[in-house]
């Protein structure tokens, strides 16, 4: 499981699945988990927060994946030869995916019904009776979905937003282990965005691919084509991530649209590169899409062209108007969308093997460390089994 070419594969045939476990989440445990989960499923990158700690679980669980890789495809899980790309995300602003929640639990009227712990997808929340144990928000569990806030009846709860800085990344870029960066930004914000494309741009070339994530909104459009402008004298694949409805975790039929319209407001304007929705995205998204046309190989596709994708340089138009080729390095402009990225619905559809794999930490004494998915095998493979009916909506054209 060394072998790169069938995630970028993926991306040209219309097939490409994206775990996000959070730019923030840090929960070491649930991240080597869910990692070891949607690998063996057959996921075609693992997108995790810009820390040291969280990329080593990441690699550590890879690992696990490569050694089991013979017994899922014996189960019908995954594919032969196939490790995802180990994926980075970083800011170049404040962005919702790069907070956290805090509030002092000390401030809490005890007659609360505390609506938080209840509403907060990631368990991160907890209280307790009892003064020496700990009650508020456990950082690492907490992925900044922001949630709690508006039900606290008592404005209590508040976040504290950060940016990736440009000099820590870098070693992360060099490292062994990564093979792709998303990065988060928003319209209007080409000042910030260069000076961190300038930080990081002496080790680009030794990535796979580059995602970009922008938010809908006025000038979207004129905004992606100047960040191309900007970016395209590199060499790595690249992805514009439709980020619909960020931090949504919702499951209904309705919430997975705002994603599918931004794909198809990108697929139009004819960027260069793969388009990959994200925010919102659910068990809905992959029937919605095949229903619209909108994947490759089902229906006329969403420009309302049907067959491969077009040529290089045919059909394609400039910010302003005028006919381009794109550069060689990077993929022709494809009619379909490529790809997509699941992150809460991902995290909770496994939700229940996670907390079960805390329990039995908790309850068995004689351990030490954390109890291990690998080590469940009875659980291992419900897990896998569990993402393997997320990734499978999206494989199953293949």
């Amino acid at each position: 499981m060394t072998d790169h070419l069938n995630p970028l594969q993926s991306l040209k045939e219309g097939h490409w699945f994206k775990l996000i476990c959070g730019a923030s989440f840090q929960h070491l445990p649930a991240v080597r988990s869910l990692t070891l989960a949607y690998t063996l499923a057959g996921a075609d990158c693992i997108d995790v927060a810009a820390d040291p700690a969280v990329i080593a679980a990441v690699r550590e669980a890879l690992q696990v994946a490569a050694e089991l890789a013979q017994d899922a495809q014996a189960r019908g899980f995954g594919k032969k030869g196939k490790l995802p790309f180990l994926m980075v995300s970083l800011n170049d602003g404040e962005d919702p995916h790069f907070r956290k929640a805090k509030f002092n639990s000390t401030e809490c009227p005890p007659n609360c019904h505390r609506p938080c712990e209840k509403i907060c997808p990631a368990q991160a929340i907890e209280f307790s009776n009892k003064p020496e144990l700990f009650s508020g928000v456990i950082s690492e569990k907490c992925y900044g979905c922001g949630r709690c806030i508006p039900i606290c009846p008592y404005e209590k709860i508040y976040t504290n937003s950060y940016v990736i800085k440009p000099e820590a990344i870098a070693p992360l870029i060099l490292s062994t282990g990564v093979d792709a960066i998303e990065i988060h930004t928003q319209i209007g914000r080409l000042t910030e965005f260069q000076r961190l494309w300038q930080a990081i741009s002496p080790w680009v070339e030794q990535l796979q691919l580059v995602a970009i994530s922008c938010p809908d909104g006025e000038g979207m459009i004129d905004y992606l084509h100047t960040l191309y402008d900007a970016i395209a004298t590199h060499k790595f694949t690249l992805i514009w991530q439709t980020d619909g409805r960020p931090m949504s975790g919702d499951i209904g039929d309705g919430t997975t649209t705002a994603a599918v319209k931004l794909g198809q407001k990108v697929l139009a304007a004819n960027l260069p590169g793969y388009v990959q929705l994200a925010g919102g995205t659910n068990s809905y998204t992959v029937a919605k899409l095949k229903a619209m046309g909108l994947l490759r190989g089902w229906g006329d596709g969403a420009m309302g062209n049907s067959g491969p994708p077009r040529p290089q340089g045919v059909g394609i138009r400039g910010k302003w108007g005028e006919d381009f080729t794109p550069p060689p390095h990077h993929p022709i402009t494809p009619s379909h969308i490529s790809g997509v990225a699941y992150g809460s619905y991902a995290r909770v559809l496994l939700s229940p093997i996670l907390e079960e794999l805390e329990v039995r930490e908790v309850n068995d004494t004689s351990v030490k460390t954390t109890v291990r998915l690998e080590d469940e095998p009875e659980l291992l493979w419900q897990a896998v089994g569990l993402a393997h009916s997320l990734v499978s909506q999206l494989k199953s054209q293949q």
